[in-house]
């Protein structure tokens, strides 16, 4: 369970977050919002036992086409830590005080009101819900005894009835979406820092979305509009426009292509120093203005005759001729299930890779993975390297082997062999400059001077509690490699970690 899109250097981060942890105008709001997401969270694991002997239990309108229903959710995580960030700490912010071993207490709730009205042929509809979240103890990130109260959904739409061929659907207002597989468009929202809740990750949705689709057959086309919900403090200001074509077909096949256009950004992009040799450099409001196109697919080849082999793959391109961009990032996986077998186990391959910035080119090649789907059963870089290393000069050779002993019980384990693209180049924001001796003179340089990061294991045991409740534990260890260990100059620790959190959904 990693931060998702975090652009974080480890060590400038760890003392700015303490710094703003300590302003005593926050104080006040952080106490509340945790205080009653504890509270709240309790409440509903209570009230999910008693609610699980309704027929319906979270219908409480259906009257003349209208239905009206409330939404439920919540979860609490405890989350340990040993070197976090393989302890680059004592080495960027040593007088930070920063706690290597943390181990904390997170907890959202997330309860929502949504309608449906019949009116002959179309449908109206709307969702409001809020997010309460919090944590106590300090986390990964320097960060705790937090939390806040936000607001998640809020839209309103209208759409053709579920037996209409062709179907459309219309909608405005804060609300989910994905585009594709979530390599590039899928967490409109973001958690963790003074929101609280950062493992958990509840916010998934953009702050505004005006999203519009046509249907036809096993074809469906949509256009959107998207602004994302970031922290206050780190608001980009980011606006996205685009489109997604797509079909799908059987088996849970699918094709598709996704386009956008970045309206506006704050947002600014690192540039390797020529050479490598020196600091970066910070192109201001990078992400203006880029454009890019990601297509994608799943299909299984051999049909019947082979049923359970699947391949997918996704390829992405960026470009932004205002600052002479040209990027790229993609993925290819094959997997089996071996469903004859006790416990059927399924084992999957994937290969990741993203471009960086070539430090002996003028251009900029650095990928910018936007808001990217980064859980690890979809597109983050390893486990725990995922809080260090956005998708951006990095790559990744993953291998998955999921079994389910039971219908209620299912383990993981993943394995993710993790390097960089591009040598002395930014593999995340604010990349820690060190010296390094190149042909006998100490050079300040960014990034790394070996390209194998780190080994990532994995292992995540799931439980079905009850259909409305569910538990899952995991335990994960970060072997760092010569490129880690090329950017404090000696070998780093390993780190580990371990959580386990249970998790209500109505």
């Amino acid at each position: 369970m990693g931060a998702r899109g975090s652009d974080i250097d480890p060590g400038a981060a760890q003392g700015q977050v303490r710094t703003q942890r300590l302003k005593t105008r926050q104080r006040k709001w952080r106490i509340l919002g945790w205080a009653g997401t504890a509270a709240l969270v309790s409440t509903s694991f209570l009230a999910s036992e008693r609610a699980l002997a309704a027929d319906d239990r979270m219908l409480l309108l259906d009257h003349d086409g209208l239905m009206i229903r409330m939404h439920l959710q919540a979860g609490l995580n405890v989350v340990t830590e040993h070197n976090v960030f393989w302890n680059y700490s004592d080495t960027f912010a040593p007088s930070a005080g920063f706690n290597s071993n943390p181990t904390w207490l997170e907890g959202y709730i997330l309860p929502g009101l949504s309608f449906t009205q019949d009116l002959g042929g179309l449908v109206a509809y709307g969702k409001v819900s809020a997010v309460a979240s919090g944590t106590l103890g300090i986390d990964a990130y320097a960060t705790g005894n937090t939390g806040r109260v936000t607001l998640e959904e809020g839209y309103l739409g209208l759409r053709s009835d579920e037996n209409s061929d062709p179907s459309f659907d219309l909608s405005v207002g804060p609300r989910t979406f994905k585009a594709g597989t979530g390599m590039l468009l899928a967490n409109g929202g973001s958690s963790g820092f003074d929101r609280g809740a950062l493992k958990l990750g509840p916010r998934k949705a953009w702050e505004m979305a005006s999203i519009g689709s046509f249907g036809f057959d096993d074809f469906t086309a949509t256009a959107f509009y998207l602004d994302a919900n970031e922290l206050n403090e780190s608001d980009t200001q980011t606006r996205i426009v685009g489109g997604d074509f797509r079909y799908d077909g059987e088996s849970d096949t699918f094709a598709g292509m996704t386009f956008g256009h970045v309206l506006q950004s704050d947002s600014p992009y690192p540039q390797a120093a020529p050479g490598g040799i020196g600091v970066p450099t910070l192109v201001a409001n990078g992400r203006d203005g880029l454009n890019f196109v990601n297509v994608y697919g799943r299909a299984m080849p051999f049909g019947d005759s082979f049923e359970n082999l699947f391949v997918a793959g996704d390829f992405a391109y960026q470009w932004n001729d205002r600052i002479d961009t040209r990027a790229w990032g993609g993925r290819v996986q094959v997997g089996y299930t071996f469903a004859e077998y006790s416990w059927a186990p399924t084992i999957a391959y994937s290969y990741q890779t993203f471009s960086g910035d070539d430090p002996s080119t003028s251009r900029l090649e650095r990928f910018d993975p936007l808001y990217y789907e980064g859980s690890p059963s979809s597109w983050s870089t390893g486990s725990k390297s995922s809080m260090v290393f956005i998708n951006s000069n990095v790559n990744a050779h993953q291998l998955s082997l999921r079994v389910t002993p039971t219908e209620r019980d299912t383990l993981t384990l993943r394995y993710a062999y993790i390097s960089a693209n591009e040598l002395r180049s930014p593999i995340q924001f604010g990349q820690g400059t060190h010296l390094e001796i190149i042909n006998g003179v100490p050079n300040p340089v960014a990034g790394v001077s070996a390209k194998h990061l780190s080994d990532d294991f994995f292992i995540e045991y799931n439980r079905v509690l009850n259909p409305n409740t569910y538990f899952t534990a995991g335990f994960s260890v970060s072997f760092p490699g010569p490129g880690a260990d090329s950017v404090v100059s000696f070998d780093a620790p390993v780190w580990t970690g371990a959580f386990a959190n249970v998790v209500v959904n109505f």
